[in-house]
């Protein structure tokens, strides 16, 4: 069988505790290494921003992954960076890695996709900061009092979506699809939308935060 280290990167301190995207991650890898025949014999947990190129844990990986002639498997390719540089680095390593999400690409595509990625990075930090500026010429308070109504209106929201979600719970209940790991398979076969409606599936996370909301 052809062997396989896998790795998780998450950008946050309290993201890295909670477990928070890492089990989307880890089920991702796994599930695919099993499809396509390979055995992870290591996994390594990058808990750090995806700007920086400084990944201890990520050359641990690929150090391993020479030691064992092994493939790197990641979930989806933006968890190696936003930094076409970073990429190229990484290619020239020339161990073999694989994304689940784009398990097809080849030099070029990783190329275009990096820089694709670094762009929109960019793009969206100029769009924060005239964002803010306009705010700022209209009188909003920014700051922790403007982080703190922002998070209100984001709760009001998430409020919102749950109650347009709770028909739908008591469906299930009903068919007695009723643990966690059930109800997202459930939800991602009937490809209801998420509360960001960004293309992410359902996870066990997501579904146990909605529960806590219906007080279900």
């Amino acid at each position: 069988m052809k062997k396989a280290i896998a790795y998780f990167r998450v950008s946050t301190d309290r993201q890295g505790k909670s477990g928070l995207g890492l089990e989307a991650q880890h089920e991702a890898v796994h599930l695919f290494a099993q499809q396509q025949g390979y055995q992870v014999t290591a996994e390594f947990t990058e808990i750090e921003s995806g700007k920086k190129n400084e990944r201890p844990e990520l050359i641990a990986a690929l150090l391993l992954c020479k030691k064992q002639k092994a493939t790197l498997i990641i979930a989806k390719l933006d968890r190696l960076g936003r930094n076409v540089a970073f990429i190229a680095n990484l290619m020239e390593s020339k161990v073999e890695f694989l994304a689940v999400d784009n398990p097809h690409a080849n030099l070029l595509m990783v190329h275009l996709l990096a820089a694709f990625a670094e762009h929109e990075r960019k793009q969206i930090s100029t769009r924060t900061k005239e964002a803010l500026q306009a705010a700022k010429r209209r009188g909003v308070q920014l700051g922790k009092h403007g982080r703190e109504i922002e998070s209100k209106k984001n709760a009001q929201a998430a409020d919102q979506f749950a109650e347009t979600m709770r028909p739908i719970f008591d469906e299930l209940r009903v068919e007695g699809i009723t643990s966690v790991r059930q109800i997202s398979d459930e939800l991602n076969r009937r490809a209801v939308k998420t509360f960001r409606n960004d293309g992410q599936q359902w996870h066990r996370t997501s579904v146990h935060r909605m529960l806590k909301r219906l007080s279900l």
